[in-house]
């Protein structure tokens, strides 16, 4: 049975709850999940990232929560518009696997550790801590937050479920 409480989170898509909400994205390889979460007000979101940087954009219409320079700002305003204050912020984030082996150590092709990077770059300019990852590899992940508890839980195939 589902909870009437979860919220799925779309790729390349970002959702906030409060109090008693569960977030959840599937399908996380070289794409990170990563929550926000304000521990006092129980306010949480998560965003799927699919690219480090909106500045590779194409599209037409931005669509903001596909980056990660995009769709943490705009995660960070729907929080604070929900109650949350980002002086008790803290993060916690899984995915950005390497899912394919290349010959070339080009850059372009990193784009899982390049997403868990610029990350991790945005939080440290915040002033928003990182307390806990799930990073890297070459599989993919599911994750679930729970607004109430705090707790990330990440399953894998490979490596069964752990919570952070």
């Amino acid at each position: 049975m589902i909870p009437t409480n979860l919220i799925k989170v779309g790729m390349a898509d970002l959702q906030i709850t409060v109090a008693d909400g569960i977030l959840k994205t599937t399908g996380l390889g070289s794409c990170v999940g990563i929550t926000l979460y304000d521990p006092l007000m129980k306010v949480a979101g998560m965003a799927h990232i699919m690219l480090p940087s909106s500045e590779i954009a194409r599209e037409g219409q931005l669509n903001i929560a596909k980056y990660a320079d995009t769709a943490l700002p705009e995660m960070i305003r729907l929080m604070v518009s929900a109650g949350a204050d980002m002086r008790r912020m803290e993060a916690k984030m899984a995915g950005g696997a390497q899912m394919f082996a290349f010959s070339s150590a080009s850059d372009t092709m990193r784009i899982g550790p390049r997403n868990a990077e610029s990350c991790k770059v945005f939080l440290q300019e915040k002033g928003i801590p990182l307390r806990g990852e799930d990073t890297g590899g070459n599989y993919g992940r599911t994750i679930e937050f729970n607004a109430t508890t705090g707790i990330l839980q990440i399953s894998s195939v490979q490596h069964g479920i752990k919570e952070l």
